[in-house]
């Protein structure tokens, strides 16, 4: 194998390279097996191979040291070309500094004779222009204007000028020398100045703005420059106001006419602002006091238009602040809008609380109409105020119930049209009144809600839902509250989510958020104590149905039947009429209740249907037959307590389908069940006058397992 240098570029394998040197060598592989390979050949090839790889060291050594002296031959041809480098470069610098000290040099007396033939220039100039306004002036005084700068209308503009300065000289002369002449120079002065405003008018209307550009800088050191611009803005709004939407056609013209202002003007944010202040004190406010001071007769309309045009005129406004229109355009923009309505936003929150109190009256009134219903007077009073304290406290019943069939007194609907109003109130309010008004206005709409939502409908829902709660011994009961409850608690749900929505971005930031929530929660409270007192009197009621129930329905000779071999039934028939009527009130209860209300109410009707049944059974003496039946009794009310879903009323009546056990257990084992699991936690007279209600308590001694 030859060997050369590119054997050994990377990337270099040596044990590869050895195993290819190996397989060339003959003998040196494994092609022959073990039999083919002869370790003299491989030695020789390696020494013959290794000589080879020597002889190529030397060769690139010497290639290596011939390069680095060549090298080391042209680093320093190549210093010594940039040291002569680096002299021509210094010699260039000095050269270049001795140019710019001449350069400056020059440079000054070039300026020093500018400055000296200006100050011999500009007096002659100031010369020449008196000179020649003297001789204008002269035929003035003369009466005569003989030059073809004052006949000529092409050098209207040059006339302008002469007569500009002219007017500015005749001011400073005295009236009674030369009354005649200034009153001539005054009379050329406004006629150039009508004529070229009328040119500027003519060019406006042509759509010339170069000509409109020259003309309006030729006015602008006249004094009816100001005229121009007037002439200009009444002229770009002829033709604009083609349709019936003022704001679009207004917002229209501004974007056409901003382009043409900066082209024509040399201050074109100053004649944009005119222009815009026009519009607003012609246009705007004109179709404003058309619209609101042609007053609807109706107060809704009114306050809707005001809403309407506020809101588009302020849209109208941050449209144009887009527009160049001075350094605090925003302050500008909102004086104009404060100049237009300022007038109306001050007596808004007043009519706004005159409409609220108007229409939501009239809201409640037609769905009373609508029931035939005369809404009664709620008692004040020092009165009516211990009446609501006793009943409160004692459940009461003061004064005869009322019927009310049914029907609740309080409807979605109307509560739906008094929020939506309120709604759009709270927005009317939010843009129509002054920031630093705005909780105090918010908060006044509020306590309206107040009255006439919480108050008015629903405050006298549950007067009148109290008032026709019957009392706890009548044989029939409608029990209507629980609706009341029901749909009390809908309503008072879409109330605060107003309150959420609408009111607290417009207090959060201000002391009226305390207001606003102590309120609220004085009127939750007071709605609390009715529901409250209206649901534990209507508790009551059931409590007192079930017990009429048992007392018409439970015989005394349903637990001591004379034949105790014939008895067929599972439980009473006041049992199964009282569960039955149990579970009516627990469906009741669940659908007019939410949320922990529910198990809050079932618990307590859960602990007085436990009590009543409790007292119920020690009305009765109990055979061992009568016990077996009091004892599937409770086991039926057991499995109607079990709707209830709640731990405590179960536990309750498990408690006291033990106690019944003791009805029926044998005389022997009844002191072992008394220490049973349920009964052993329980005192012990409770156990004892359990087992006297049996037949054969005297018969069989009970008594002594107790003494």
């Amino acid at each position: 194998m030859a060997t050369t240098a590119q054997l050994f570029e990377e990337p270099f394998d040596a044990d590869e390279y050895i195993e290819r040197l190996a397989w060339r060598t003959p003998g040196g592989g494994s092609k022959g097996g073990a039999e083919g390979f002869d370790p003299k050949k491989l030695l020789e090839e390696f020494e013959n191979h290794i000589e080879e790889l020597k002889q190529l060291d030397e060769r690139i050594q010497r290639k290596v040291e011939k390069l680095e002296q060549q090298c080391h031959r042209e680093a320093k041809e190549f210093a010594h070309k940039v040291q002569e480098l680096q002299r021509s470069n210094q010699v260039a610098f000095l050269h270049f500094q001795e140019l710019d000290d001449h350069i400056s040099y020059v440079a000054t007396k070039v300026c020093h004779l500018g400055d000296q033939l200006e100050g011999v220039n500009t007096p002659r100039q100031r010369a020449v222009e008196a000179q020649r306004l003297m001789t204008y002036f002269n035929e003035f005084l003369d009466g005569e204007l003989r030059s073809d700068v004052f006949n000529n209308p092409d050098k209207i503009k040059e006339a302008a000028d002469i007569i500009q300065k002219l007017h500015l000289i005749a001011q400073e002369l005295p009236f009674d020398r030369f009354a005649d002449v200034k009153a001539k120079i005054a009379s050329k002065y406004h006629d150039l100045e009508r004529q070229l405003i009328q040119e500027f008018t003519a060019a406006q209307r042509r759509g010339e703005i170069g000509r409109m550009r020259e003309v309006a800088a030729v006015l602008l050191h006249f004094k009816g420059y100001a005229h121009c611009i007037d002439v200009y803005i009444k002229q770009c709004q002829e033709g604009a106001y083609m349709h019936n939407d003022v704001f679009e056609d207004t917002a229209l013209l501004c974007q056409r006419v901003n382009k043409q202002v900066g082209e024509v003007f040399s201050s074109p944010e100053m004649v944009m602002a005119k222009l815009i202040q026009n519009i607003f004190e012609n246009k705007l406010q004109a179709h404003v006091r058309e619209t609101l001071e042609t007053r609807p007769t109706e107060l809704e309309q009114y306050l809707k238009n005001l809403y309407d045009l506020y809101t588009r005129t302020t849209a109208l406004a941050a449209k144009l602040t887009e527009f160049n229109l001075g350094s605090d355009k925003h302050t500008f923009l909102s004086k104009l809008i404060k100049s237009i309505f300022s007038t109306y936003l001050d007596s808004y929150i007043d009519m706004e609380q005159q409409y609220l109190q108007t229409r939501s009256a009239s809201i409640l009134q037609r769905y009373y109409d609508s029931k035939n219903h005369q809404k009664r007077p709620l008692g004040t009073g020092s009165i009516q105020e211990l009446k609501e304290r006793i009943r409160q406290r004692t459940n009461l019943p003061l004064g005869p119930s009322i019927d009310t069939h049914g029907e609740t007194f309080l409807s979605q609907e109307v509560v739906v049209n008094l929020l939506q109003e309120t709604r759009h109130a709270f927005q009317r309010c939010h843009k129509l009144s002054d920031p630093a008004d705005l909780p105090k206005n918010a908060y006044s709409i509020f306590l309206l809600l107040v009255e006439h939502l919480c108050v008015d409908h629903i405050d006298y829902a549950l007067e009148i839902g109290l008032s026709a709660i019957p009392s706890a011994d009548a044989k029939t009961a409608n029990l209507y509250f629980l609706d009341v409850v029901q749909q009390a608690n809908t309503i008072f749900h879409l109330f605060d989510k107003q309150f959420n929505d609408h009111l607290m971005p417009l207090i959060s930031s201000s002391p009226k958020l305390t207001e606003c929530l102590q309120k609220k929660k004085e009127v939750i409270e007071q709605m609390e104590v009715k529901l409250d007192t209206g649901i534990d009197r209507t508790l009551n009621c059931m409590i007192g149905q079930m017990k009429h129930i048992l007392a018409t329905e439970q015989k005394k000779t349903d637990f001591r039947p004379e034949d105790e071999n014939n008895v067929m039934i599972q439980y009473t028939t006041a049992c199964s009429k009282v569960c039955a009527y149990v579970s009516k009130q627990v469906e009741r209860v669940r659908r007019s209740m939410d949320g922990k209300n529910v198990d809050t109410v079932l618990t307590e009707l859960g602990v007085r249907f436990h009590r009543l049944i409790h007292e119920h059974l020690q009305q009765f003496s109990y055979n061992y037959m009568g016990g077996m039946l009091a004892i599937c009794d409770v086991a039926e009310y057991r499995r109607c307590a079990k709707d209830f879903r709640v731990s405590l009323v179960l536990q309750l009546f498990d408690t006291l389908h033990a106690l019944c056990n003791l009805l029926v257990v044998a005389p022997d084992n009844l002191k072992q069940v008394c220490s049973g699991e349920q009964l052993t936690n329980l005192d012990r007279i409770l156990l004892h006058a359990f087992v006297q209600l049996r037949a054969d308590y005297r018969s069989a001694r009970l008594g002594r397992h107790f003494s």
